[in-house]
């Protein structure tokens, strides 16, 4: 197998702000699998939170790639494991080559990832579409930009949430969700719980610190008025069984797990588990976006924005319009490769 990186500057349509801070471009990783005449498409973003870097991701792949040419591929599960104890201290570059590996076998096999689990491409949920921490005025206006699309995700973790929320359900009929990405306290998670049920928001991601204690996270758990999905605490496989009894659901995401290999297994876990199910995404492009796209038929929520939000992206891949999630329109993960397009 024969390994290709490319890596671009992807520019966002407006400057986005969470809790942790903003960004007005994204750099990622796309990694090319070629093999038997065929290649196939994984990508890895760069994230300050997790500690990835376009550098690191790319000098870890690297590291691999000699290795890789004499590895005989037979499936993405069988390189997953190969690779997973090279990758294990990069689980971002694991999963930019898990998807690339998936995304190659089902070109060759002409099947679309999602049927080779044995998936049909029905009840996929809507994604939401995310509005991202600015004044309330400016939020206001990022929402009337969405109008049409049926679920907005907003991100808080300032010191005026509830006016926030109580600003854009003025202005929108839509499914509301927040996400405070770890800034709330437990009584502001309880507190705010009350007040944005009454506002009808359908649920509360990751309000609490990664490494609150599990005290603090059980008491939000029993007190919330909604319930709360996890997403920094729930990266890889283990933490599902962890956040059991401690979160209502879980949001698994592709780069902090690994890839699609994992992300499998994991929601198999959590719904033995009775744990609601959800994908997101960082801001990334329809490489990636194409590959999470396959979790759709086993998903509760789905929040697959991440290409929505560049102003220019490399790819042609899975389309999320209006919410909606069309199937792949190619075998694979249905993602082709367009430099053109950057």
């Amino acid at each position: 197998m024969r390994l290709e990186l490319h890596r671009f500057e992807m520019p966002l349509r407006n400057v986005f702000t969470i809790s942790r801070g903003s960004m007005s471009t994204q750099e990622t990783v796309i990694v090319e699998l070629h093999h038997d005449g065929e290649s196939g498409l994984g990508e890895a973003p760069r994230s300050s939170y997790y500690g990835h870097t376009a550098e690191s991701i790319s000098s870890s792949l690297e590291s691999i790639a000699d290795d890789l040419a004499g590895y005989e591929f037979t499936t993405p599960e069988a390189l997953w494991s190969w690779a997973q104890r090279r990758l294990a201290h990069d689980y971002f570059a694991l999963s930019a080559l898990d998807q690339a590996a998936h995304d190659l076998y089902g070109k060759l096999q002409q099947t679309t990832v999602f049927a080779r689990q044995g998936l049909s491409w029905t009840n996929v949920p809507s994604s939401s579409v995310t509005v991202s921490i600015a004044s309330i005025e400016a939020m206001v206006r990022e929402l009337e930009g969405y109008a049409g699309w049926p679920i907005i995700k907003v991100k808080l973790g300032t010191p005026n949430d509830l006016e926030i929320m109580q600003a854009l359900r003025q202005n929108s009929d839509a499914i509301l969700r927040v996400d405070a990405n770890c800034a709330w306290t437990v009584e502001e998670t309880i507190r705010n719980s009350v007040e944005l049920a009454k506002l009808g928001v359908e649920f509360i991601e990751q309000p609490l610190p990664a490494d609150a204690p599990i005290a603090a996270k059980r008491e939000v758990f029993e007190e919330s008025a909604l319930p709360i999905v996890a997403d920094e605490s729930c990266q890889k496989e283990d933490d599902v069984r962890q956040c059991d009894g401690l979160f209502h659901g879980v949001n698994i995401k592709l780069c902090k797990c690994g890839g699609l290999t994992p992300a499998f297994r994991m929601l198999a876990e959590a719904k033995s588990r009775g744990l609601l199910t959800m994908t997101g995404c960082m801001i990334e492009s329809e490489v990636a976006i194409s590959a999470a796209a396959q979790l759709g038929p086993l998903l509760d929520f789905v929040d697959l924005d991440g290409a929505v939000l560049l102003a220019r992206q490399p790819a042609n891949g899975v389309k999320v319009e209006l919410g909606t999630i069309h199937p792949p329109q190619d075998f694979g993960c249905g993602v082709t490769l367009d430099s053109t397009l950057a």
